[in-house]
C-alpha cells in the first residue's frame, strides 16, 4: 500500500474506530480495501470503479433509462456507503 492510500485508509477509516485488537484493525483494514477497489470510482479510470474499468465502458441506451429504486450498500457500520440502481 502507497503513503497516499495508507493516509485515505487513515482519514476516512481508521480515524473514526478504536481498534481493539490486530483482528479488529485487520477487518477494518481488508473491508476499506474492498470497498475501495470494488465500488469507489477512481478518476485516473474516468471516474469508474476498477472491475468497470477493467470489463471497459457498458454501452449506450438507445432509449431512456428505466426508473429504479436505489439502494445503499453500507461497509464498515455505514461510515462508507455505495448507493446503486436495483434491478427492475
Amino acid at each position: 500500500m502507497t503513503f497516499s492510500r495508507w493516509t485515505a485508509l487513515k482519514r476516512e477509516a481508521l480515524n473514526y474506530f478504536l481498534c481493539f485488537s490486530l483482528g479488529h484493525l485487520d477487518h477494518i483494514g481488508k473491508s476499506y480495501v474492498r470497498f475501495f477497489n470494488e465500488h469507489r470510482p477512481h478518476q485516473g479510470l474516468g471516474n469508474l470503479t476498477v472491475p468497470a474499468a477493467a470489463t471497459g465502458l457498458p454501452e449506450e441506451l438507445e432509449s431512456e433509462p428505466e426508473v429504479s429504486r436505489i439502494r445503499c450498500e453500507r461497509f464498515l457500520g455505514g461510515l462508507l456507503r455505495h448507493y446503486y440502481r436495483a434491478a427492475a
